[in-house]
Formats: C-alpha cells, structure tokens, sequence
C-alpha cells in the first residue's frame, strides 16, 4: 500500500483533517522530486509551462499524489507572475486559452490554485470567468489567499465551484524559527476550527522540516488531499501572508 493510503486510512479519532500543498514546483527538479517523495498525501501545486512541470506532475501521481495546477495571476505592483499567467487584460476568451495551456502542461490536475494573484483574485469579472472555466472541467478552486481583498471563494460558490481556501502558509517567515511558527499557528488553527489546508514552499529548509515534522502530523490529525476538505470553509478573515 502507497504512504499516502496507509495516512489516509489513518485510525478515527484523530484530532482534525490536515491538507498540506507544496507549491511553486516545476523550475528545481531536485527540489520537486523531493517535494514529490514526501510521505503521505501532501499535495503538489506545479507551475505552467516550467522545464519539469509535465514530469513533477506524472512524477506526483505515480505516487498517489494529488496534483494542481498553480496558475500564475497578475499581481499587486506590476511583478511578474510567469510564465501562462492570467491578466486584467485579457478577454474572457483569451483567459480560456491561457487557463487551457497552463492545464496541458500540468496533465492530470484535480484543480487550481493560485500563484501570486493578489491583483486579479480581487477583481470579479475575471474570477468569474475562471469559475466558469473550472465549472466545465470540473475543477475545485484552493484560494491561496494572497490578498485579503480576494474575490475568489465568493465568485467559486457563486459559479457553482467546488473551493477551499488556505488556512495557513508554514513558510511565511523564513528559517527555523519561523517555520515552527508557521507549524504553531497551523496546530492553532486546527484546534479551532477542526480542519486546515496549509501551503509552504519547496526550498530546502522547509521540504526538510516538513518531512521531519510529518510522522508527528500524521499521528495527531488525518492528513488528507484538499479535495477532502472541499465544501468546509471558514468565514474568519485571516491575515496574508506573505504579500504577492
């Protein structure tokens, strides 16, 4: 049996249900391929139109993994979110065709997430017309929440998406301190509210702590794909971290 079915048929009574993503993949293939061998259903959120990103993604469900596609959004300040990105100056039309290529090079994609955004994920015309986009695939929606101003769970709900939103980014202050922060807040939020997503990132600090921190996640709460916590979001307004 695969590590992340023998977490996934973890005992009842745990304390809670825990979606961990790993974002940003597809650029470092050793990072990823590390990424991708974590134990257990940790999710892998893999960048468009990257050297490794059709790899990473087969790479991720030959282990059982469930794959996202982080579409890269215009963001707050004019950066550059990469490449297949989705901007305010796109037609509805030429949002289709971005959203398309970006999930033929992700093959296998259980839905999307968002690199970046925190100027697009504010604005409804355009997050409708994604929603709409998911809708006919029948992808789910993971609000990375890089914006308190986002848009993007209410619009998803409306369009008749299924959705999720992060609870909690473990990176969000880098080293070791801040990533047993990030861990204390994660364990916070999951005492409150009784489930979580959290997301960090591929750099070798964090992939390390969380293959360390994992066997003591998988014994405290049942760690599951995002796709299990669809449909239990929270109302509370959480800060953003870190800005994009």
């Amino acid at each position: 049996m695969r590590a992340a079915a023998l977490l996934l048929a973890a005992p009842a009574g745990l304390a809670g249900e825990l979606a961990l993503v790993v974002d940003d993949l597809g650029y470092d293939r050793a990072a990823g391929l590390r990424a991708v061998a974590l134990p257990g259903p940790v999710a892998c959120a893999v960048l468009p139109h990257a050297p490794y990103s059709r790899l990473l993604a087969e790479a991720a469900r030959a282990r059982g993994k469930e794959v996202l596609l982080h579409l890269p959004m215009a963001a707050v300040g004019g950066r550059d979110p990469g490449p297949g990105a989705i901007g305010l100056h796109m037609t509805r039309a030429e949002l289709e065709r971005a959203l398309a290529r970006a999930l033929a090079s992700v093959p296998g994609a259980a839905g999307v997430n968002n690199h970046m955004g925190s100027l697009l994920t504010r604005h409804p015309g355009h997050m409708a017309w994604l929603m709409r986009a998911l809708r006919r695939r029948g992808l789910y929606f993971l609000d990375s929440r890089t914006t308190a101003a986002t848009v993007a769970e209410r619009l998803a709900a409306e369009e008749g998406v299924a959705h999720l939103r992060r609870d909690v980014f473990l990176d969000a202050e880098p080293g070791p301190e801040g990533l047993r922060a990030g861990l204390a807040r994660l364990r916070r939020r999951l005492a409150r509210q009784g489930h979580a997503v959290a997301i960090f990132h591929p750099s070798p600090a964090a992939l390390a702590f969380v293959a360390r921190v994992l066997p003591a996640l998988a014994r405290e709460h049942r760690l599951v794909p995002p796709s299990a916590l669809l449909g239990r979001g929270d109302a509370t307004r959480l800060a953003v971290r870190p800005p994009r």
